[in-house]
């Protein structure tokens, strides 16, 4: 049965599309069978997966209108494999689809029916989310076993923590009482810089014996942002390269908690 994480932050920019993309690989790098849902408009993570046009494939947007519409589906019509991962993408369809679920009756637990189908036949499904607290992220969590929290070293990236852990307190109580905080990742590292070090302190020691940062911090490299513009995991395009390394220890940590 698998584990449900939702990658999440409510700020943009912290990592989320490129940790959910990597953690993929260096899951399956383990043995671990992958699902991965690109549950963002932009459709970022989708475009790293060479599924061809989305406007013309079946994705999430649809996914989830079946749902709300009570038709039959399967989930695997709706699935796409790359590189041995399993997705479903995205598209802008989704922030149409977003709008309709606002009205919807139950509408927090739509993406719940959809994955609890599925769970068994994966060891994890990852879930990349919008740099927002709107409806689909809370679907999102309220799908999920657990939240991989992506910041980095910035002070409006750590602030953004606090108001993502409300949330999911909220969740937690009304809806979702298994969902846990898997942890806390650090990303865009600099150990170099003062500012850098102090806020990763200072996250450490907010946190500490409350919720876990992960021993695994992400370092700053240019190799991330050439990888995402190339449309390539780090594990293809920089393979042994820190961030790579960095990534595969992150996957450990999960797997042997």
């Amino acid at each position: 049965m698998a584990e449900v994480i939702t990658i999440a932050n409510r700020k943009g920019g912290v990592g989320k599309t490129t940790t959910t993309l990597n953690l993929a690989y260096s899951l399956k790098e383990l043995g671990k069978k992958v699902l991965v849902i690109d549950l963002d408009p932009q459709a970022n993570l989708t475009r790293c997966f060479d599924v061809g046009n989305t406007e013309n494939i079946k994705n999430i947007g649809h996914l989830l209108m079946t749902e709300m519409e009570e038709e039959s589906y399967l989930v695997e019509d709706y699935t796409k494999s790359y590189d041995e991962i399993d997705i479903i993408p995205s598209s802008i369809y989704l922030s149409a689809v977003e709008t309709q679920m606002r009205v919807e009756t139950g509408s927090e637990r739509i993406l719940f029916e959809i994955v609890n189908q599925i769970k068994e036949y994966y060891d994890y499904v990852l879930i990349d989310t919008s740099p927002s607290l709107n409806i689909l992220t809370i679907n999102a969590l309220c799908a999920s076993d657990s939240v991989l929290i992506t910041a980095d070293t910035q002070l409006f990236a750590i602030v953004g923590i606090s108001e993502l852990l409300k949330t999911i307190q909220k969740i937690k109580k009304r809806v979702n009482p298994k969902l846990k905080v898997q942890g806390i990742l650090l990303t865009m590292c600099e150990n170099r810089t003062n500012l850098s070090k102090t806020l990763t302190e200072q996250v450490e020691e907010m946190y500490q014996g409350k919720i876990e940062v992960f021993q695994t911090k992400i370092p700053k490299t240019v190799k991330v942002g050439e990888a995402i513009y190339s449309g390539q995991s780090i594990k293809k395009y920089a393979k042994g390269s820190s961030v790579d390394i960095a990534y595969d220890n992150l996957a450990k940590e999960i797997c042997y908690e």
